[in-house]
């Protein structure tokens, strides 16, 4: 695996710059990327800046936000409206909504955690359950460990094609095989008509989309522990977005505007 550059380097930039000369369609993540992390997921929001700059790039190329949220979740925290928005991982396109194979499938497990509901709770952990998938937080949990544990147990039986992801103080129950956010990225790819593209997230289901990505996409994870990730680039934390943002209007600027598809 080749090294991750920093992308606001000199290196970094140049790639940016050659990014936005071609079509590119520009993918972001929500949670931890366009909006910081905070305690409570309901919190979460675009800060007005960052959408007043988003709002700018979609009038002329085309913007995804790929989330691991539910569309309907996401969709009010932006600020901004996007061309297109992805939810649950990749599983949930804004106009198709989820696959119905993806709710049936996870219905064994929802049965299994109403069940060990009332532990999860004592140990500080919540299900949040999105239709095509479920997450398990325990952001909020007093004694993390005692969280993890609890979860482990809940997780100690899991159903026939459902596997668990761990991310960021919390664990994702998906359905084998789902589509995915390099999934997503790649079907957006085609129907926008990209000719290159840039992707930035920063947490583990972001990387299909890093690993799927094309040699002349610009792909970025936000933070510093990269040694297992497919990204080319990062970021050392979510506020260098703004930075980001503002370059790509900067080269759209100097090499002549082109409205999206």
């Amino acid at each position: 695996m080749k090294p991750v550059r920093y992308l606001l380097d000199a290196e970094g930039r140049a790639a940016l710059a050659r990014l936005m000369t071609r079509r590119p369609l520009l993918g972001f993540d929500f949670d931890g990327t366009l909006a910081p992390i905070v305690m409570h997921p309901d919190e979460a929001r675009i800060p007005a800046r960052t959408a007043a700059l988003l709002a700018r790039l979609a009038e002329r190329v085309p913007i995804a936000v790929v989330s691991g949220r539910q569309v309907l979740d996401v969709r009010h925290r932006l600020g901004f409206k996007p061309t297109h928005i992805v939810g649950n991982h990749g599983a949930e396109d804004e106009f198709d909504g989820p696959d119905p194979r993806l709710v049936t499938t996870l219905e064994a497990f929802r049965e299994r955690a109403r069940r060990l509901a009332p532990m999860l709770a004592d140990a500080g952990a919540t299900i949040e359950d999105k239709g095509a998938s479920l997450a398990i937080h325990y952001r909020l949990a007093p004694d993390p460990v005692l969280a993890r544990e609890a979860i482990a147990t809940l997780m100690r039986e899991l159903p026939p094609g459902i596997e668990a992801e761990h991310g960021k103080r919390v664990v994702n129950i998906l359905v084998e095989n789902a589509p995915d956010k390099g999934d997503a990225m790649q079907r957006l790819a085609r129907r926008y008509g990209a000719e290159a593209g840039f992707y930035v997230g920063d947490d583990t289901n972001d990387e299909p989309a890093f690993e799927r990505a094309g040699d002349d996409w610009v792909t970025v994870r936000i933070g510093p522990r990269l040694d297992h990730s497919h990204a080319r680039y990062y970021l050392q934390e979510q506020s260098e977005i703004d930075d980001v943002l503002r370059l790509m209007l900067s080269h759209l600027d100097s090499s002549g505007s082109y409205a999206r598809p």
